[in-house]
């Protein structure tokens, strides 16, 4: 198959399974798991082009396999953890309300475009999974990225997941690990994964679709529904505490923390 074909294929079959989150979506008043379909959508993409795409079966496979993982093991975090048993995120929530009447159309086009985003993203994928040459240092120092930000996510989720979990934390911002040194360690590996496929698509015909990965995340984490919508939602929450936070702590990469004002 073509890169087209696939994409176009993996389109269909990501709208259709969006229609059926956004029904639940419907029934249940809760969009949150929108996030976790994303996250899938990105791994059968994944998946999809290790086994059909028409570069090195080697690095097919080292794609499927490492890709897969960091998108499924993204997905089953954020459905147990933000979605199965949980109130609907703010993020939502907040949405919900501002929409009124028009919630339920505007919601189907929301899912609808997590779907064509999905799209767009696996756009590197094909670059690597078209790429005929023999795997080289390139594509183990992408592998390294992509187990680096597996690692460096699973890491900051624990950390919050945590702190949540004692109720002396409630209504405080976490300040432990990663989130000391960041407001957004999980942002900050989700984005630093991107950078991997550049590296593993060297040789490939389609290299410069690799760089709509680091564009496309960079653009939504610091503009749309990233750092924006959450810092937004921890401030409702949260108020002075995380204004505090903010005042310390390096927005996006890690860095060490500043001494509070006096």
């Amino acid at each position: 198959m073509t890169p087209l074909a696939i994409l176009l294929a993996g389109w269909a079959v990501l709208a259709s399974g969006m229609a059926v989150l956004w029904a639940f979506q419907r029934a249940w008043k809760d969009a949150s798991a929108v996030d976790a379909g994303w996250a899938a959508g990105l791994g059968l993409f994944a998946v999809a082009f290790s086994l059909l795409g028409g570069g090195d079966p080697a690095r097919r496979a080292l794609l499927g396999g490492l890709a897969g993982f960091w998108a499924f093991r993204l997905a089953l975090y954020l459905l147990v953890n933000r979605a199965v048993g949980k109130p609907e995120d703010g993020r939502y929530r907040t949405l919900r309300e501002k929409w009124g009447d028009r919630a339920q159309p505007y919601f189907f086009v929301l899912f609808q475009v997590q779907a064509l985003l999905d799209v767009l993203l696996a756009l590197p994928f094909a670059a690597v999974a078209f790429n005929p040459t023999s795997l080289g240092l390139c594509d183990y120092a992408g592998a390294g990225i992509i187990l680096l930000s597996a690692l460096g996510e699973t890491l900051a989720d624990a950390q919050l997941a945590a702190f949540r979990r004692d109720p002396a934390n409630r209504g405080h911002t976490c300040r432990r690990g990663l989130w000391r040194v960041s407001r957004h360690p999980n942002y900050f590996f989700e984005w630093l994964h991107w950078f991997a496929y550049p590296l593993m698509a060297v040789g490939s015909p389609y290299w410069g679709l690799t760089l709509v990965g680091p564009a496309v995340m960079s653009f939504f984490l610091f503009k749309v529904s990233g750092i924006p919508a959450t810092e937004a939602q921890a401030l409702a929450t949260r108020g002075e505490d995380y204004r505090a936070y903010q005042r310390t702590t390096s927005a996006f990469f890690p860095w060490f923390p500043k001494k509070p004002a006096d």
